[in-house]
């Protein structure tokens, strides 16, 4: 097995080589981000161990920019800070675990055997899915083993060419396609038609596919280049959609609320475990069940706004499993601790921030030097699951893109002649940070323009003016993620709080 360890720390290097290759794996070693990331695209790795600290650009960027190249062995963060937070920003990022430094080396080399178990799991399963799986665009279904193409519950009568001819997008959908190169995959020199058979055959499956109910044109044209499939449609409940985080916030609130006396009847078991306590005459069930009532406390509360209540649950819990219940300190404290709780169920709940949390929000970097409209946009930024980042000069720019890499770019084409053309910072961008989404949105609506930006990867060529209604939607459609297969999940536990 090989790994790739990403660290700085000259002693913390030389740690890890210690314990990784008494262990039988071979390693390589860099300590910076950039060559980290030439190091990753280069060798077939079987996992990367990566501290959150590293020069060059962070473990976020990093990560994010691995992901972007669909990079899909695991990378496990190496970090200090194991609060919440830093947590949440390098799983999103594209991080599949993390360990906390100082680390047991037992623990290191039990999760690194836990995720190159699973790599080789993934990658057998995908190995063997790859050729057959279903291919997928909004509500039409390619099936390459089936030969048969949906709209919902439509087929699509398509002939071998036409079949080949869409299989071909939905197989590589960020991929512009000439002619030729068309002519290339799917025909033979003795047989190839003309280009402007081409033209033909794209207009004929257009046509069934409207047919058949597909609302959307899926292949588009690139003038002057080719065609390629346009990304996916928004599904009625993106989460860029107002009206479902409210809804998650509301069916939160409504179990909160069913079992806002459960908890009640759990902090009275506790009570009476106390009184028990203090009279010297504590039964075993009933420390059984304050064992079991502090334990479902400690898990459920913070979930539904009860931060302080867990903590003082854990450490009841923790109180109620060690052996010396009998000795009056431990009385007085375990008194303390259920009286603490019970006035801490008593104050206003921390209303719970899963779907505004600003870690949870994709980043949106807007350069552009409108103050009217970048003002407007910050104003409704969160209402649309955003958080906005806003300069106003090519400049600025690149000091805030050499930093790390937002989720998606909102440039404008138009700046001072002094500070230069939008495009060249586009040029930049696709130089540097290959894969991050840019939305184009300016007043310089022509052909030259939009060719020039098609050629840098734009994935949205936006014009001046549009409402803020339309830019935010823009936003949601290329930030939303394609659907993946439909996934069942086993939920055990036995707090039905936290089942709800």
């Amino acid at each position: 097995m090989k790994l790739l360890v990403i660290e700085d720390d000259a002693l913390l290097r030389a740690t890890l080589v210690q314990v990784l290759e008494s262990n039988g794996y071979e390693i390589d070693l860099v300590d910076n981000g950039p060559l980290g990331f030439e190091f990753a695209m280069g060798t077939n790795y079987d996992l990367i161990l990566l501290d959150a600290q590293i020069p060059g650009f962070d473990s976020i960027r990093l990560c994010r920019q691995l992901r972007s190249q669909e990079y899909g062995r695991p990378i496990l963060l190496l970090t200090a800070d194991d609060t919440d937070a830093s947590v949440v920003a390098g799983l999103d990022a594209g991080a599949d675990d993390y360990i906390s430094q100082p680390y047991a080396p037992e623990v290191l080399l039990a999760k690194v055997r836990l995720w190159l178990r699973r790599g080789a799991a993934w990658a057998a399963v995908a190995a063997t899915k790859r050729p057959t799986a279903v291919l997928t665009w909004g509500t039409l279904c390619l099936d390459p083993e089936a030969g048969r193409v949906t709209v919902g519950d439509q087929v699509i009568p398509l002939t071998a060419t036409e079949h080949n001819l869409l299989e071909l997008f939905l197989r590589n959908p960020n991929r512009i396609f000439s002619r030729s190169a068309i002519l290339d995959r799917l025909w033979s020199l003795a047989d190839a038609p003309s280009d402007r058979a081409i033209v033909t055959h794209i207009k004929d499956v257009r046509k069934k596919l409207k047919a058949g109910g597909l609302t959307q044109d899926a292949i588009e044209t690139v003038y002057g280049m080719g065609y390629r499939l346009k990304p996916a449609p928004v599904p009625q409940d993106s989460p860029q959609d107002p009206p479902r985080r409210a809804k998650a916030e509301s069916a939160v609130e409504q179990v909160r609320r069913r079992f806002q006396g459960t908890f009640q009847e759990q902090v009275a078991v506790l009570e009476q475990a106390k009184v028990a306590l203090a009279a010297g005459c504590l039964a075993a069930d009933l420390l059984q069940t304050a064992r079991q009532a502090a334990h479902k406390l400690a898990g459920s509360l913070a979930t539904f706004g009860y931060p302080e209540g867990s903590k003082l649950a854990r450490s009841i819990e923790h109180l109620l499993m060690t052996s010396g219940l009998s000795s009056s300190a431990t009385l007085t404290q375990f008194s303390e601790l259920v009286t603490a709780l019970t006035q801490a169920l008593a104050v206003a709940l921390v209303t719970p921030t899963i779907a505004n949390d600003p870690l949870r929000l994709p980043q949106v970097l807007v350069i552009d030097d409108d103050v009217a409209l970048t003002e407007r946009l910050e104003e409704e930024s969160v209402v649309w699951g955003c958080r906005l980042e806003i300069v106003s000069t090519l400049a600025a720019a690149r000091s805030r893109l050499a930093l790390d890499a937002p989720d998606l770019v909102l440039l404008d084409l138009s700046f001072p002649e002094v500070e230069g053309d939008g495009l060249t910072l586009l040029q930049a961008i696709a130089e540097q940070s290959p894969g991050l989404p840019v939305i184009v949105f300016t007043g310089r609506d022509n052909l030259v323009d939009r060719l020039a930006a098609s050629r840098l990867g734009v994935r949205k060529f936006l014009s001046k003016p549009a409402s803020t209604e339309q830019i935010f939607r823009v936003i949601g459609r290329v930030l939303t993620k394609p659907p993946t297969a439909d996934a069942e999940v086993l939920i055990v536990d036995d707090d039905p709080a936290m089942l709800s």
